[in-house]
């Protein structure tokens, strides 16, 4: 059982839904955001997702593809996104975490020796954007095999043909994007999230967390009431982005949170 798996049963025990949150690794800079990462858990972070930046983030919106931008130029590598979990992994070894990329640098790093590297830093699971299920031999089945949870997303258009495909070797959770596009393009809905929430958990017995469009405390009580649980990432990137201090940050943060566990 990964940290993710238990996190789940935790929370399912006590009735509660997840808040999971998204960071860039290395935005504005390393040591800044190690601080807001560490001080995640405190705010009410059920699983933190850390993004590894990326030249070509194909996925992303305006605001995490600039986060990307700012941590490239500061200099951040995988390898110090992984130094980065070790790190928290030092004063933490309980709050999942998630890396969230491209598969390009890993690649380059190479897969088994990666897949060593990030189980000896202390992640737990990894969301791989690029790499649809017909590649699973590619980075999913190794990572599975090496205790990581690898989390697929499904999406507005993954129909009842696609879903068992995109299913069969998921672990950890189900990643529901909330709307059609790129991450920060439009408000998420619970009225048309529930039904495709409820479509996937006919299918699956794991957690279902929706993510893209929710900003507000509000917006994330309201989708995570028809879920399983909500992921909040440009909106604390963009709160990041304008140079709030760490403090004002995870304020931020806590009360997303907070709004997440009233559903």
């Amino acid at each position: 059982m990964t940290r993710i798996d238990a996190k789940f049963a935790e929370l399912h025990a006590a009735g509660r839904k997840a808040f999971v949150s998204y960071i860039m690794a290395g935005d504005p800079d390393m040591e800044t955001s190690l601080a807001v990462m560490k001080g995640l858990p405190e705010a009410g972070v059920d699983v933190i997702e850390l993004g590894v930046p990326f030249t070509d983030p194909m996925a992303d919106g305006p605001t995490i593809q600039l986060a990307g931008q700012r941590a490239l130029a500061g200099g951040m590598t995988l390898t110090k996104a992984l130094a980065m979990v070790a790190e928290f992994r030092k004063g933490n070894d309980t709050t999942p975490i998630v890396l969230m990329g491209y598969y390009n640098p890993i690649y380059n790093r190479g897969v088994a020796r990666f897949l060593d590297d990030a189980k000896t830093a202390g992640v737990d699971g990894l969301i791989v954007v690029d790499l649809p299920p017909e590649e699973d031999e590619e980075l999913c089945l190794p990572a599975n095999a090496a205790g990581l949870n690898f989390i697929r997303l499904a999406t507005p258009t993954t129909d009842d043909r696609r879903l068992p495909k995109v299913l069969q070797n998921t672990s950890g959770f189900v990643y529901y994007v909330s709307i059609t596009g790129i991450t920060g393009a439009a408000a998420a809905e619970a009225a048309d999230v529930a039904p495709e929430v409820a479509r996937i958990k006919a299918q699956t017995d794991l957690p279902v967390i929706v993510g893209f469009g929710i900003r507000t405390p509000e917006t994330a009580q309201t989708i995570a009431s028809v879920a399983d649980g909500c992921v909040v990432g440009s909106a604390i990137v963009s709160e990041i982005a304008k140079g709030r201090s760490v403090a004002d940050v995870l304020d931020f943060v806590r009360g997303l949170a907070a709004g997440a566990h009233r559903a």
